[in-house]
């Protein structure tokens, strides 16, 4: 294998430079990229022994007996030693290492009791392939854009049939002759009434498209086929007669000139008219004498012709509900609501003994063709041989067939989508339940392999054709899609999906935007919140989809991700327990779940009775050697939940409320709280209040207001909220005595400095964000002063505390950048490793250097190592960070007034201009 970019620099770098490498120097680099790598994937190797499949029925078998075998106390549980030996021995992998094993164990107990079972083992297998299933599902997602795009038709007269053409425009038919077409928005381009011309009134039966000819063909309850010019809808030629009425019809172009169109009758019969040099034989038939102002031939008349061949097929013994033409399969296929015969795939032409029947009543046709004759041979039933038929409970409505994927789908009375092979009628591949009204109608997309399928109330459902899953359901409700369905047809070259009833609808697919191949993401939406576990040395991120994602923190590789709630609940915020094994998570369903971010079990939901309100934050703290998750949000109360692993109720209340919080607490809903150990506790609203509370006592230790910026006049409109705090112990101001101390964000980009114990008042306002943007984010690194603050379009500051003086408006900052193009949900110092961790808006976590220095986006295909500096992106930035305006650097040619100054504040002073200092 290759080595890195990086590792390839290093070895340069040791040998000052030059293009050969010692022995000596080379080996012990390698020696370091031997560690680098066996950390990283000691545990993605074992997992990915375990996960992908490479696991049998008989390994796990093996493993539960040997399990078994080792329980000698009968208690359920072996220890670690046991462990290691049991799956070296079964899964035969005798190089694992204990280190290996003892993580993996960590991971599946997070209690670390040095002891494991097979309930908890087999488990924790279960939840990753759970996991796995889910993210190979995620990936396929697909959804309309609702609602759906909806033009009523008028009248209440149905439309019978619609088609998507090639430059993504439809063509819809009523049943009293009304032809439209439609712009991809469903802006009507033109219209026409067919049946104008004639005196007695008509109705359609069903209509399809001719392309190739510029033709449209409709049905028509007279038993006629009529034939028009698509570009002017003008009349052009008629076959009549035919002795039947056409429930159904279709067209298909069979190259060289040839085409066929076949139509369904009444009498469960299809018949198919196959034409050689198609546009001479409807030339021709537009010369003919004129019924009701339009050429017209007779059937019996148009089948004497050599360039047309009729064939009459009995298929079923009820009416034919559709009927299409597979040119790649040769075939024909029809259904119907009868059982027996509920859907036929056959043959066009009959085969050598129908053929020669079909030939002599054809030589008597000719002998015959001077006379007035009449067409009366009975309609041939196929041979068993030329035909499959498909037995369907209460019938088949609609189907569709796909070569690409051999493919056949039916739905019908009964809600279910049947998958089929084409040519194997006896049982169907799978079965897809999900409607609650009959099928109406479906269609198949080869390219995104996927099956749209629309029932009678009006639902519309997206499945996968590989996983035999839903995609996507679209209620009535939502989508605004009412009457009676008579058709949808997909349109790849819009991405469409086009719906016909008393309406006419588009249903466009929500599309993943392309992105730059130099920009990379960590999630597909907003990240709302992320955090480092000390103890696994992961970071876990979470998304507004409620994706919870684990990454490597050595090498910004992802380990593992789970969906944390199945419904449209999104994440707001997160926290881990005091080892750093357990993630904690509120969400805007008012609830907090207790997971397992390894595996992605959940091990209990924390939430109040009744009705509950959004979880802005949560914290887990220790007071007086019990544990407790701490949760505020918009209900404007305290939620304190008890922490026992060991209580085995899945569902866990919340202690009784403060009683200084139910009478004396917040007034608006509460968006963030901090802890200051030992006893105090910090919450911030939206309205701007501070309470600082004595955790042991319940009762408010003190309260503050943020105070407006200065020089600020209108206060209506402004952000007062509180969005993060933070605390730094024995902060020493000018000359005084060292003290507790409170930052929270003020408004447009300030930052309010509060004495928490001495005075209990605002020791000074200071000017952040030189774009007067909301500081959105705190953090203080441990066993330092130094301040890093982030506002709303993504910069980061660093402020040194120690260092402050409170008489000064606009401190200058040590450092500061731009780290992301959106709103920064999440900011971490990880002193241990002198590196800040970041999440944004902009769908990405990042780690950068305590001085900025940019390391990477987690998720790059390109892995990083934290102790090695060569192995970092810097001195590159993030290429949306780069190409973004916002991030344009200032100077005197760049000060006139420009979209970019509208675009942030226009308050920003030169002097402001002259303090920033870039990296």
């Amino acid at each position: 294998n290759k080595e890195p970019e990086w590792l390839e620099q290093k070895l340069l770098k040791q040998n000052n430079g030059r293009h050969f490498v010692t022995h000596g120097v080379e080996a012990q680099i390698r020696r370091q990229l031997e560690a680098f790598s066996a950390h990283n994937f000691e545990h993605s190797n074992f997992m990915n022994c375990l996960v992908n499949e490479k696991i049998s029925l008989d390994d796990l078998q093996k493993l539960k007996l040997a399990f078994e075998e080792s329980d000698v106390s009968g208690t359920g549980y072996i220890d670690v030693k046991k462990f290691g030996h049991i799956l070296k021995k079964c899964l035969k992998e005798p190089d694992m290492g204990n280190a290996q094993i003892h993580s993996l164990l960590k991971k599946i107990n997070y209690s670390d009791q040095g002891r494991i079972s097979w309930v908890e083992f087999s488990t924790y297998l279960l939840q990753q392939y759970k996991a796995k299933e889910e993210t190979v599902r995620r990936s396929k997602q697909v959804a309309f854009n609702l609602p759906a795009t909806v033009r009523d038709c008028g009248h209440g007269v149905s439309i019978v049939n619609i088609h998507s053409t090639h430059d993504g425009t439809a063509l819809t038919v009523r049943e009293d002759g009304l032809v439209c077409q439609w712009s991809p928005e469903l802006k009507p381009q033109r219209t026409k009434h067919m049946f104008e011309v004639h005196r007695r009134s008509k109705w359609v039966t069903d209509f399809a498209l001719m392309s190739e000819y510029n033709k449209l063909m409709i049905g028509t309850g007279d038993g006629e086929i009529q034939f028009y010019e698509l570009s002017s809808l003008e009349p052009y030629c008629q076959i009549s007669a035919l002795g039947t009425i056409p429930l159904t019809l279709d067209y298909s172009y069979t190259g060289s000139d040839n085409c066929c169109f076949l139509y369904g009758d009444m009498e469960g019969c299809v018949t198919i008219i196959l034409l050689s040099t198609a546009e001479d034989t409807l030339r021709l038939w537009n010369r003919l004498p004129k019924a009701e102002n339009v050429p017209n031939i007779a059937i019996k008349n148009a089948v004497l012709s050599q360039k047309v061949t009729f064939v009459r097929w009995k298929v079923h013994h009820d009416w034919v509900t559709q009927v299409k033409y597979f040119h790649s399969f040769q075939a024909v296929a029809s259904s119907s609501n009868e059982e027996t015969s509920s859907l036929v795939v056959g043959c066009v032409l009959p085969s050598t003994h129908s053929a020669q029947q079909l030939k002599e009543i054809r030589e008597v046709c000719y002998e015959s063709k001077n006379r007035k004759i009449q067409l009366s041979w009975i309609p041939q039933a196929r041979a068993s041989g030329d035909q499959t038929v498909f037995s369907v409970c209460k019938g088949v409505k609609a189907f569709d067939l796909c070569q690409k994927h051999s493919l056949l789908v039916t739905g019908g009375m009964d809600r279910l989508l049947r998958l089929w092979n084409p040519r194997f009628s006896e049982k169907p591949t799978a079965i897809l339940k999900g409607h609650s009204s009959p099928i109406i109608s479906l269609c198949i997309s080869s390219e995104d392999s996927q099956i749209f399928s629309v029932s009678t109330d009006s639902t519309v459902k997206i499945w996968h054709i590989q996983d035999q899953c839903c995609l996507f359901t679209a209620d009535p409700i939502v989508s605004g899609i009412h009457g009676n369905v008579s058709a949808c047809s997909y349109s790849p070259a819009m991405r469409s999906l086009y719906v016909a009833a008393d309406c006419i609808a588009v249903l466009p697919l929500m599309l993943r935007s392309k992105r730059h191949s130099r920009i990379t993401v960590s999630h597909d939406e907003a990240v709302m919140c992320c955090g480092y576990s000390k103890e696994f040395r992961q970071v876990v991120s979470c998304s507004e989809g409620s994706v919870v994602k684990v990454w490597d923190f050595d090498t910004g590789r992802q380990v593992f991700e789970f969906t944390a709630t199945p419904d449209l609940t999104t994440i707001t915020c997160m926290t881990f327990d005091l080892k750093g094994r357990r993630l904690i998570t509120g969400g805007t369903n008012g609830c907090l779940k207790v997971w397992n971010f390894n595996s992605g079990q959940c091990l209990k939901t924390l939430k109040k009775e009744g009705k509950c309100h959004l979880v802005s934050d949560c914290i887990f703290l220790e007071v007086q050697g019990f544990s407790y998750v701490v949760a505020v949000g918009g209900d404007r109360r305290i939620d304190i939940y008890s922490d026992v692993p060991e209580d085995l109720y899945h569902v866990q209340r919340p202690q009784p409320s403060w009683k200084d919080d139910l009478k004396n607490g917040h007034k608006e809903g509460i968006l963030s709280v901090v802890q200051c150990p030992p006893s105090l506790l910090a919450t911030g609203s939206y309205n701007g209040e501070i309470i600082v509370w004595n955790v042991a006592s319940g009762s408010i230790n003190c309260r503050f207001v943020g105070p407006l910026a200065a020089k600020e006049q209108n206060t209506e409109g402004l952000d007062t909220s509180v969005p993060s705090m933070v605390f730094i112990k024995n902060l020493k101001v000018l000359q005084l005595s060292p003290t507790t101390a409170l930052l929270t964000p003020g408004v447009k980009g300030w930052v309010n400095l509060w004495d928490v114990l001495g005075g209990r008042k605002l020791v000074s306002s200071f000017k952040v964000s030189k774009f007067q943007q909301k500081i959105t984010k705190l953090s203080i690194a441990d066993k330092t002063t130094l301040l890093y603050a982030a506002d709303r379009i993504g910069y980061i500051y660093i402020y040194n505390m120690e260092t402050f003086d409170p008489e000064q408006r606009s401190p200058r900052a040590e450092h500061f950048w731009r780290a992301h193009t959106g709103s920064i949900t999440s900011l971490q110092i990880v002193t241990s490793d002198q590196v800040v961790l970041t999440s944004s808006t902009d769908h990405t976590v990042r780690l950068w250097s305590a001085q900025g220095e940019f390391i990477g986006t987690f998720g790059q295909p390109e892995m990083w190592s934290v102790q090695i500096p060569s192995s970092w992106t810097h001195p590159g930035v993030p290429y949306e960070v780069l190409i973004d305006p916002l991030s344009m650097p200032h100077h005197d040619i760049l000060k006139r007034k420009s979209h970019l100054s509208i675009a942030i504040s226009s308050d920003v002073t030169e002097t402001d201009r002259g303090e920033l200092k870039t990296l």
